[in-house]
């Protein structure tokens, strides 16, 4: 009888057993086909990337070797290290200006400024290709903001296009701070500051202010106010009509940006391209992104338009 129970229940165990390895072979079989799955994905995914990159290039070398607009982007800030740095900008302006089949160069302007001297070695830049290739006309078009040393390098291009509503100008120069040397007084805390040469706390901010460093500060703005100004009237011209606050920081619509002569039409990229150049072949110069970084820079822009409609409950004003 013992040795029929025990027999019966190595069955059982064997059964048990069975059962485990079959659930195990189960889902090692599924985790396989997930595993195909996935990976197939992820391959089609980079094939598709692969597939439009190289449909551009395609495109784009098409474009290349007829009669073209050559276009170059200026975007965001204009600082050391940004796209629109003169590092990045100097190069694509080259290549633009160089190519057989541009017959004009448009600058494709969206920046709120930046550097001063960003600014003005792209300015400088500009006027030796014009120069070199006084054949191609440069236009500029700004789109939602060309202002401070965005203008500044619009003042080069031969003619300035904006939309009605674009924000124009800002012609200035500023410099800002803080001060906290009175709030670490009151909390009981001494500054202690030791130099060697009167001005090497220049702009400290946990000391008082020094009224020579702020008038020294003053005219170093100045300075480099009138810098902007020579350059602007240098690619402006008569077309200016001047007001008392056209140099003053101050910032216009398109509409009345061409009252002033700061513009010379409205309009835009494509606009400008096929009623003043008669061309609507476009051809960009910018630095080129790789297939990865425009994937994630459209990601990127969905992510921000879904954020900025919960914000605004849908209402966005651009």
């Amino acid at each position: 009888m013992g040795y029929l129970m025990s027999e019966e229940t190595s069955k059982q165990e064997w059964q048990v057993i069975k059962q485990l390895v079959s659930s195990i072979q189960v889902e090692q079989r599924r985790s396989r086909r997930w595993g195909i799955f996935f990976k197939s994905l992820t391959f089609i995914f980079l094939f598709s990337v692969l597939a439009v990159a190289l449909s551009d290039n395609d495109m784009e070398g098409f474009s290349e070797s007829q009669d073209h607009v050559a276009v170059v982007d200026i975007y965001g800030p204009i600082i050391m290290g940004s796209k629109a740095s003169s590092a990045h900008l100097l190069p694509a302006l080259a290549d633009a200006f160089a190519a057989p089949n541009s017959k004009a160069i448009l600058l494709n302007i969206n920046s709120p400024g930046g550097s001063p001297v960003q600014a003005g070695i792209v300015f400088d830049e500009l006027q030796l290709l014009k120069k070199t290739y006084p054949s191609k006309p440069v236009y500029a078009v700004i789109a939602d903001v060309g202002a401070s040393g965005a203008y500044y390098i619009a003042a080069a291009a031969d003619y300035i296009y904006a939309n009605k509503a674009s924000t124009v100008g800002s012609i200035g120069v500023v410099g800002s701070g803080f001060g906290f040397d009175q709030l670490i007084a009151k909390l009981g805390v001494e500054r202690r500051t030791y130099t060697a040469g009167g001005n090497k706390d220049f702009l400290d901010p946990f000391l008082a202010e020094k009224p020579q460093q702020k008038a020294m500060f003053q005219h170093l703005l100045d300075d480099i106010h009138q810098q902007f100004i020579t350059q602007v009237e240098l690619g402006r011209g008569e077309r200016l009509k001047h007001k008392v606050d056209l140099y003053s920081g101050a910032v216009w619509h398109g509409a009345g940006a061409l009252e002033l002569g700061l513009v010379d039409g409205l309009g835009s990229l494509h606009s400008v391209a096929r009623d003043e150049l008669d061309l609507d072949n476009l051809v960009w110069y910018s630095p080129e992104k790789t297939p990865l970084e425009e994937v994630m820079d459209e990601l990127g822009a969905q992510t921000q338009a879904a954020i900025s409609w919960s914000l605004n409950q849908g209402w966005v004003i651009q």
